[in-house]
């Protein structure tokens, strides 16, 4: 049985927490404050500093497994926003999908650099 909630008392929306933007944060982005605009330009910042991090394959495990949680629960939270019945612009649906396909890389370059990694080096900088 499907359960749907309702909520009596919706608070107005809240702006964009980026100077200058006037764009609204839908609700799967309240805790970060973000339009969808900003949320995809930081989470592909964000994701080519670990890109960059993770190149060499020197990251620990620990710290690859911190990676693909921000993988999974971004691209999550990203799907949820996409698919959450907003009207996104083309423009704004072109960059959605790029960032997926940012995501969908930086795992695949964690993929990459595990498979270079010696077995026993386990990525501990020297």
């Amino acid at each position: 049985m499907l359960r749907i909630c309702h909520r009596p008392f919706l608070a107005m929306s809240e702006p964009c927490h980026i100077s200058g933007c006037k764009h609204d944060v839908p609700a799967a982005l309240v805790e970060q404050k973000l339009c969808i605009l900003h949320f995809t330009l930081s989470l592909e910042a964000s994701c080519a500093e670990m890109r960059r991090e993770t190149a060499l394959g020197n990251a620990a495990h620990e710290r690859t497994r911190e990676i693909m949680r921000f993988i999974t629960e971004h691209g999550e939270k990203l799907a949820r926003v996409a698919t959450s019945g907003l009207h996104l612009t083309d423009d704004l649906k072109a960059r959605v999908l790029s960032t997926f396909l940012t995501l969908m890389n930086l795992r695949e370059n964690l993929d990459r650099a595990s498979m270079r990694t010696p077995s026993g080096r386990g990525g501990n900088y020297r």
